[in-house]
Protein backbone atom coordinates (compact mmCIF):
# COMPACT_ATOMS: atom_id res chain seq x y z
CA UNK A 1 0.00 0.00 0.00
CA UNK A 2 1.31 3.40 -0.87
CA UNK A 3 1.57 6.24 1.95
CA UNK A 4 2.37 9.98 1.43
CA UNK A 5 4.23 11.45 3.68
CA UNK A 6 7.02 14.49 3.94
CA UNK A 7 6.69 15.02 0.38
CA UNK A 8 7.63 11.14 -0.39
CA UNK A 9 5.34 8.39 -1.52
CA UNK A 10 6.08 5.02 0.69
CA UNK A 11 5.46 1.75 -0.44
CA UNK A 12 4.47 -0.20 2.74
CA UNK A 13 3.64 -4.22 3.05
CA UNK A 14 2.84 -6.65 5.43
CA UNK A 15 5.09 -9.27 6.28
CA UNK A 16 4.03 -12.03 6.65
CA UNK A 17 1.87 -10.76 3.46
CA UNK A 18 -1.74 -11.81 3.52
CA UNK A 19 -4.49 -12.34 1.04
CA UNK A 20 -7.08 -10.18 3.52
CA UNK A 21 -7.43 -7.38 2.01
CA UNK A 22 -8.82 -6.13 5.09
CA UNK A 23 -5.50 -6.34 6.90
CA UNK A 24 -3.77 -3.56 6.19
CA UNK A 25 0.19 -2.71 7.48
CA UNK A 26 -0.66 0.13 9.49
CA UNK A 27 -4.26 1.91 11.41
CA UNK A 28 -5.33 5.21 12.42
CA UNK A 29 -3.02 5.12 15.41
CA UNK A 30 0.14 4.82 13.60
CA UNK A 31 -0.97 7.93 11.63
CA UNK A 32 -2.05 9.47 14.52
CA UNK A 33 1.67 8.90 16.19
CA UNK A 34 3.63 10.06 13.05
CA UNK A 35 1.52 12.91 13.30
CA UNK A 36 2.40 13.67 16.69
CA UNK A 37 6.08 12.90 16.17
CA UNK A 38 6.47 14.92 12.80
CA UNK A 39 4.95 18.13 14.72
CA UNK A 40 7.58 17.02 17.92
CA UNK A 41 10.67 16.13 16.77
CA UNK A 42 13.77 17.11 15.01
CA UNK A 43 16.63 15.89 13.76
CA UNK A 44 18.82 16.03 16.47
CA UNK A 45 16.33 13.96 18.94
CA UNK A 46 16.45 10.21 19.37
CA UNK A 47 13.49 7.91 18.78
CA UNK A 48 12.75 4.64 20.09
CA UNK A 49 9.84 2.45 18.38
CA UNK A 50 8.57 -0.36 19.81
CA UNK A 51 5.66 -3.36 18.53
CA UNK A 52 5.63 -1.11 15.13
CA UNK A 53 4.66 -4.32 13.76
CA UNK A 54 5.07 -3.91 10.27
CA UNK A 55 7.52 -1.28 9.63
CA UNK A 56 5.05 1.26 9.44
CA UNK A 57 6.41 4.43 12.00
CA UNK A 58 10.43 3.13 11.17
CA UNK A 59 9.90 3.26 7.48
CA UNK A 60 7.92 7.00 7.47
CA UNK A 61 10.38 8.27 10.26
CA UNK A 62 13.66 7.06 8.39
CA UNK A 63 15.22 10.76 7.99
CA UNK A 64 14.95 10.66 12.18
CA UNK A 65 17.03 7.33 12.26
CA UNK A 66 14.82 5.63 14.77
CA UNK A 67 15.94 2.84 17.02
CA UNK A 68 13.39 -0.22 16.72
CA UNK A 69 13.03 -2.50 19.75
CA UNK A 70 11.47 -5.93 17.69
CA UNK A 71 10.23 -8.64 19.64
CA UNK A 72 9.20 -10.69 16.66
CA UNK A 73 11.66 -11.78 14.17
CA UNK A 74 8.71 -11.10 11.61
CA UNK A 75 8.97 -7.41 12.67
CA UNK A 76 12.63 -7.39 11.97
CA UNK A 77 12.17 -8.76 9.09
CA UNK A 78 8.56 -6.16 7.77
CA UNK A 79 11.11 -3.71 8.65
CA UNK A 80 14.11 -4.86 6.74
CA UNK A 81 11.76 -5.44 3.68
CA UNK A 82 10.05 -2.23 3.88
CA UNK A 83 13.56 -0.24 3.81
CA UNK A 84 14.29 -2.47 1.09
CA UNK A 85 11.12 -1.51 -1.49
CA UNK A 86 11.83 1.52 -0.53
CA UNK A 87 15.65 2.28 -1.72
CA UNK A 88 16.31 3.01 2.18
CA UNK A 89 19.46 1.56 4.00
CA UNK A 90 18.83 0.12 7.48
CA UNK A 91 22.20 0.40 9.97
CA UNK A 92 22.66 -2.40 12.26
CA UNK A 93 22.14 -0.20 15.16
CA UNK A 94 18.69 0.47 14.50
CA UNK A 95 17.30 -2.93 15.63
CA UNK A 96 17.32 -3.92 19.20
CA UNK A 97 15.75 -6.64 20.96
CA UNK A 98 13.74 -6.03 24.39
CA UNK A 99 15.73 -7.37 27.01
CA UNK A 100 18.73 -5.01 25.42
CA UNK A 101 19.59 -1.51 26.76
CA UNK A 102 18.71 1.58 25.02
CA UNK A 103 20.76 4.61 24.64
CA UNK A 104 19.24 7.89 26.03
CA UNK A 105 16.58 8.76 24.33
CA UNK A 106 14.05 11.54 23.54
CA UNK A 107 10.83 10.56 22.13
CA UNK A 108 9.84 6.76 23.09
CA UNK A 109 6.79 5.34 21.20
CA UNK A 110 4.55 2.24 22.06
CA UNK A 111 1.95 1.09 19.60
CA UNK A 112 -0.31 -0.39 22.47
CA UNK A 113 -0.23 -4.14 22.28
CA UNK A 114 -2.96 -6.06 23.06
CA UNK A 115 -1.67 -7.66 26.52
CA UNK A 116 -1.56 -5.24 29.32
CA UNK A 117 1.62 -6.91 30.87
CA UNK A 118 3.69 -6.38 27.44
CA UNK A 119 2.23 -3.05 27.40
CA UNK A 120 4.38 -2.39 30.67
CA UNK A 121 6.94 -4.12 29.66
CA UNK A 122 7.72 -2.08 27.04
CA UNK A 123 6.53 0.93 28.83
CA UNK A 124 9.62 -0.19 31.24
CA UNK A 125 12.21 -0.30 28.33
CA UNK A 126 11.61 3.18 27.18
CA UNK A 127 11.32 4.99 31.05
CA UNK A 128 14.65 3.16 31.47
CA UNK A 129 16.51 4.72 28.69
CA UNK A 130 13.81 8.28 28.40
CA UNK A 131 15.75 11.59 29.71
CA UNK A 132 14.01 13.88 32.04
CA UNK A 133 12.95 15.68 29.64
CA UNK A 134 11.35 13.09 27.32
CA UNK A 135 7.78 11.58 26.03
CA UNK A 136 6.81 8.80 25.17
CA UNK A 137 3.49 8.39 22.99
CA UNK A 138 1.58 5.35 23.44
CA UNK A 139 -1.10 5.09 19.98
CA UNK A 140 -3.88 2.37 20.39
CA UNK A 141 -7.87 2.86 19.08
CA UNK A 142 -10.38 3.44 20.83
CA UNK A 143 -12.22 0.65 20.78
CA UNK A 144 -9.19 -1.56 22.76
CA UNK A 145 -8.93 1.40 25.49
CA UNK A 146 -8.93 0.43 29.25
CA UNK A 147 -8.50 2.24 32.09
CA UNK A 148 -5.55 -0.02 33.24
CA UNK A 149 -3.83 1.78 30.32
CA UNK A 150 -4.08 5.02 32.57
CA UNK A 151 -3.16 2.94 35.93
CA UNK A 152 -0.17 1.52 34.49
CA UNK A 153 1.43 4.60 33.07
CA UNK A 154 0.58 6.33 36.63
CA UNK A 155 3.00 4.37 37.98
CA UNK A 156 6.59 5.82 35.51
CA UNK A 157 4.42 9.02 34.89
CA UNK A 158 3.72 12.42 36.78
CA UNK A 159 2.31 13.81 33.37
CA UNK A 160 -0.25 11.92 31.38
CA UNK A 161 -2.70 13.21 28.72
CA UNK A 162 -5.00 11.59 26.44
CA UNK A 163 -5.77 13.18 22.81
CA UNK A 164 -8.60 13.64 20.89
CA UNK A 165 -10.40 10.58 19.49
CA UNK A 166 -9.23 10.86 15.10
CA UNK A 167 -10.07 8.30 13.11
CA UNK A 168 -11.54 6.44 15.96
CA UNK A 169 -7.48 6.24 17.20
CA UNK A 170 -5.99 8.25 20.13
CA UNK A 171 -2.74 8.67 22.46
CA UNK A 172 -1.50 8.68 25.53
CA UNK A 173 1.26 11.09 26.38
CA UNK A 174 3.24 10.56 29.28
CA UNK A 175 6.05 13.09 30.37
CA UNK A 176 7.80 13.77 33.65
CA UNK A 177 9.10 10.02 34.88
CA UNK A 178 8.58 9.21 38.57
CA UNK A 179 12.05 7.85 39.25
CA UNK A 180 11.87 4.11 40.14
CA UNK A 181 14.33 1.17 40.01
CA UNK A 182 14.02 -1.20 37.97
CA UNK A 183 14.56 -4.91 37.13
CA UNK A 184 13.82 -7.51 34.93
CA UNK A 185 10.24 -9.47 36.56
CA UNK A 186 9.48 -12.41 34.66
CA UNK A 187 6.75 -14.78 35.90
CA UNK A 188 6.47 -18.15 37.49
CA UNK A 189 3.60 -20.53 35.88
CA UNK A 190 3.56 -23.52 38.35
CA UNK A 191 2.64 -26.80 36.23
CA UNK A 192 3.00 -30.22 37.07
CA UNK A 193 5.98 -30.55 39.97
CA UNK A 194 8.05 -27.46 38.17
CA UNK A 195 7.74 -24.03 38.36
CA UNK A 196 8.11 -22.30 34.43
CA UNK A 197 9.40 -18.69 34.12
CA UNK A 198 8.46 -16.71 31.51
CA UNK A 199 8.71 -13.05 30.42
CA UNK A 200 6.00 -10.83 30.20
CA UNK A 201 3.84 -10.41 27.01
CA UNK A 202 4.92 -14.52 26.08
CA UNK A 203 1.63 -16.48 25.35
CA UNK A 204 -0.65 -17.60 28.61
CA UNK A 205 0.81 -15.79 31.54
CA UNK A 206 -1.50 -17.16 34.25
CA UNK A 207 -1.28 -20.50 33.52
CA UNK A 208 0.02 -23.20 30.61
CA UNK A 209 -2.14 -22.81 28.01
CA UNK A 210 -5.25 -25.48 28.03
CA UNK A 211 -4.55 -26.77 24.65
CA UNK A 212 -1.10 -27.43 25.49
CA UNK A 213 -2.31 -29.16 28.43
CA UNK A 214 -4.35 -31.35 26.23
CA UNK A 215 -1.37 -32.01 23.99
CA UNK A 216 0.99 -33.30 26.56
CA UNK A 217 -1.60 -35.70 28.25
CA UNK A 218 -1.67 -37.45 25.20
CA UNK A 219 1.65 -37.09 23.58
CA UNK A 220 4.16 -40.03 23.44
CA UNK A 221 7.84 -39.68 21.62
CA UNK A 222 8.69 -42.50 19.95
CA UNK A 223 12.37 -43.95 20.86
CA UNK A 224 13.24 -43.93 17.08
CA UNK A 225 12.53 -40.61 17.02
CA UNK A 226 15.46 -38.29 17.56
CA UNK A 227 15.39 -35.64 15.89
CA UNK A 228 13.18 -33.42 16.88
CA UNK A 229 11.07 -29.33 16.67
CA UNK A 230 8.78 -28.02 19.20
CA UNK A 231 7.23 -25.07 16.71
CA UNK A 232 6.15 -22.23 18.18
CA UNK A 233 7.75 -23.53 21.59
CA UNK A 234 6.58 -20.40 24.02
CA UNK A 235 8.26 -21.01 26.93
CA UNK A 236 9.26 -24.33 26.45
CA UNK A 237 7.41 -26.55 28.21
CA UNK A 238 6.01 -28.81 25.24
CA UNK A 239 9.79 -28.73 24.45
CA UNK A 240 10.58 -29.81 28.05
CA UNK A 241 8.36 -33.04 28.17
CA UNK A 242 9.70 -34.32 25.18
CA UNK A 243 13.23 -34.61 26.66
CA UNK A 244 11.74 -35.93 30.11
CA UNK A 245 10.72 -38.58 27.76
CA UNK A 246 13.45 -38.60 25.50
CA UNK A 247 16.81 -37.18 26.85
CA UNK A 248 18.99 -38.38 24.44
CA UNK A 249 16.86 -36.59 21.66
CA UNK A 250 18.35 -33.43 19.71
CA UNK A 251 15.53 -31.18 20.21
CA UNK A 252 14.91 -27.77 18.89
CA UNK A 253 12.58 -24.88 19.78
CA UNK A 254 11.40 -22.24 17.43
CA UNK A 255 9.72 -18.90 18.01
CA UNK A 256 8.54 -15.91 16.62
CA UNK A 257 8.84 -14.09 19.62
CA UNK A 258 12.22 -13.33 20.95
CA UNK A 259 11.01 -13.12 24.45
CA UNK A 260 9.53 -16.59 24.44
CA UNK A 261 12.59 -17.87 23.42
CA UNK A 262 14.51 -16.67 26.33
CA UNK A 263 12.06 -17.66 28.73
CA UNK A 264 12.64 -21.35 27.06
CA UNK A 265 16.46 -21.31 27.76
CA UNK A 266 15.12 -20.43 31.70
CA UNK A 267 12.88 -23.74 31.34
CA UNK A 268 14.65 -26.39 29.26
CA UNK A 269 17.71 -28.04 29.50
CA UNK A 270 20.81 -26.59 27.96
CA UNK A 271 21.36 -29.80 25.26
CA UNK A 272 18.29 -28.05 23.27
CA UNK A 273 18.52 -25.83 19.80
CA UNK A 274 16.74 -22.65 20.29
CA UNK A 275 16.19 -20.26 17.35
CA UNK A 276 14.25 -16.82 17.09
CA UNK A 277 12.75 -17.20 13.93
CA UNK A 278 9.43 -17.21 11.95
CA UNK A 279 10.19 -19.92 9.91
CA UNK A 280 11.96 -23.25 9.53
CA UNK A 281 14.15 -21.76 6.75
CA UNK A 282 17.63 -22.55 9.01
CA UNK A 283 16.34 -26.49 8.94
CA UNK A 284 17.24 -28.27 5.77
CA UNK A 285 14.18 -30.73 3.92
CA UNK A 286 13.49 -34.44 5.23
CA UNK A 287 15.75 -34.10 8.56
CA UNK A 288 13.11 -34.05 11.00
CA UNK A 289 11.75 -37.08 12.75
CA UNK A 290 9.27 -35.66 15.28
CA UNK A 291 7.33 -31.79 15.21
CA UNK A 292 4.82 -30.72 17.54
CA UNK A 293 3.30 -27.79 18.20
CA UNK A 294 0.08 -25.82 19.43
CA UNK A 295 0.56 -23.30 16.38
CA UNK A 296 -0.51 -19.84 17.23
CA UNK A 297 -3.73 -18.52 14.65
CA UNK A 298 -4.06 -14.98 16.37
CA UNK A 299 -1.98 -12.21 16.62
CA UNK A 300 -2.92 -9.64 18.64
CA UNK A 301 -6.31 -8.63 17.50
CA UNK A 302 -6.13 -10.23 14.20
CA UNK A 303 -7.13 -14.03 13.47
CA UNK A 304 -5.79 -15.51 10.53
CA UNK A 305 -4.49 -19.40 9.70
CA UNK A 306 -2.39 -17.91 6.45
CA UNK A 307 1.20 -18.09 8.80
CA UNK A 308 0.02 -21.33 10.05
CA UNK A 309 -0.93 -22.71 6.86
CA UNK A 310 2.35 -21.36 5.62
CA UNK A 311 4.55 -23.47 8.29
CA UNK A 312 2.19 -26.85 7.52
CA UNK A 313 3.94 -26.42 4.48
CA UNK A 314 7.15 -25.75 5.66
CA UNK A 315 7.15 -28.69 8.27
CA UNK A 316 6.22 -31.55 5.42
CA UNK A 317 9.18 -30.66 3.51
CA UNK A 318 11.75 -30.55 6.82
CA UNK A 319 10.43 -34.16 7.71
CA UNK A 320 11.78 -37.43 6.73
CA UNK A 321 10.04 -40.06 4.98
CA UNK A 322 7.07 -41.18 7.46
CA UNK A 323 8.19 -38.33 10.18
CA UNK A 324 5.42 -37.37 12.16
CA UNK A 325 3.66 -34.31 12.93
CA UNK A 326 1.28 -33.85 16.14
CA UNK A 327 -0.35 -30.69 16.55
CA UNK A 328 -3.22 -29.56 18.80
CA UNK A 329 -5.95 -26.75 17.66
CA UNK A 330 -9.11 -25.28 18.76
CA UNK A 331 -12.09 -27.53 16.92
CA UNK A 332 -13.31 -24.88 14.84
CA UNK A 333 -10.00 -24.26 12.94
CA UNK A 334 -10.49 -27.50 10.67
CA UNK A 335 -6.89 -27.98 10.06
CA UNK A 336 -7.31 -31.38 8.74
CA UNK A 337 -8.80 -29.94 5.49
CA UNK A 338 -5.65 -28.11 5.47
CA UNK A 339 -3.22 -31.40 6.69
CA UNK A 340 -4.96 -33.42 4.52
CA UNK A 341 -3.44 -31.78 1.11
CA UNK A 342 -0.14 -31.96 2.61
CA UNK A 343 0.53 -35.54 4.12
CA UNK A 344 -0.07 -38.96 3.32
CA UNK A 345 -2.36 -39.77 5.91
CA UNK A 346 -3.96 -37.10 8.80
CA UNK A 347 -6.26 -38.32 11.75
CA UNK A 348 -7.43 -37.06 15.24
CA UNK A 349 -6.07 -38.93 17.45
CA UNK A 350 -7.63 -37.43 20.76
CA UNK A 351 -10.31 -34.43 20.94
CA UNK A 352 -12.59 -32.87 23.91
CA UNK A 353 -15.26 -30.31 23.64
CA UNK A 354 -12.64 -27.34 22.79
CA UNK A 355 -9.75 -29.21 20.99
CA UNK A 356 -8.28 -31.60 18.88
CA UNK A 357 -4.87 -33.56 18.44
CA UNK A 358 -4.49 -34.27 14.91
CA UNK A 359 -1.04 -36.74 13.73
CA UNK A 360 -0.37 -36.56 10.64
CA UNK A 361 2.27 -39.00 8.31
CA UNK A 362 4.26 -37.89 5.55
Amino acid sequence: MKYNFDGRTFEIKRYPSTTNRSLQPWNAADELILEYISDLSDEHESIALINDRFGFLATTLFKLQPLSVVNYKSHQKAIERNYVSNSLVLKSRTIKTPLKSLPDTDIGVIKVPKSLEAFEFYLQILHRSLKDNGVIVCGFMTKYFTPQLLEISSKYFEEIEQSKAKKKARLLILKNRKEIEHQVVTIDIKFGDKVYKQYPGVFSSDHIDYATQFLLEHLTVKESEKNILDLASGNGVIADHILHQQPNAEVHLVDDSYLAVESSKMNVNESAHFHWNDSLESFKDETLDLVVSNPPFHFEYETNIEVTIGLFTQVQSCLKESGRFVLVANKHLNYKTHLDKLFKTCSITAENDKFEIYECLK
